[in-house]
């Protein structure tokens, strides 16, 4: 199981859609009729390889394969640079530490495990402060 995490704390998961592994795109699987639907990347893709697909992808899923991997980050920023515009999932090993960062990037959501829910309960998620820095100026699309 799993948490999932957002500006406001623990959350229920409201995803109804399928997740399709980006690869899906390449190797022509027929892309769902029905929406939403979303795409499972790599922190390795090229954000413009999906930027074609932006209108019909409803959210995008990042994972972070451990605390000290910020390609996640990265990637995320330059999907919105790019007008991304729907829901954007950090997937993985996360922490209480990371997430103003993972939020200022367009990060909408985190899910991380239960077990890491146990170690960094409710109370300290909300406790990171969200609002704008003194950097926030460079943060204008």
């Amino acid at each position: 199981m799993s948490q999932l995490i957002n500006k406001t704390g623990f959350i229920e998961d409201d995803w109804q859609g399928e997740i399709l592994p980006f690869d899906a795109f390449w190797n022509g699987q027929d892309l769902p009729e029905e929406e939403p639907f979303g795409v499972a990347i790599d922190v390795a893709t090229d954000p413009f390889d999906l930027q074609p697909w932006f209108g019909r992808v409803d959210m995008i899923v990042i994972p972070f394969a451990g605390f000290a991997d910020g390609r996640g980050f990265s990637l995320a920023r330059k999907l919105r640079q790019l007008g991304y515009q729907g829901r954007i999932r950090a997937q993985g090993h996360l922490l209480v530490d990371q997430f103003r960062a993972a939020m200022r990037v367009g990060i909408d959501q985190l899910e991380i495990s239960d077990d890491l829910a146990a170690r960094m309960p409710e109370h300290q998620w909300k406790a990171v402060p969200l609002s704008d820095s003194y950097q926030s100026h460079l943060n204008a699309a």
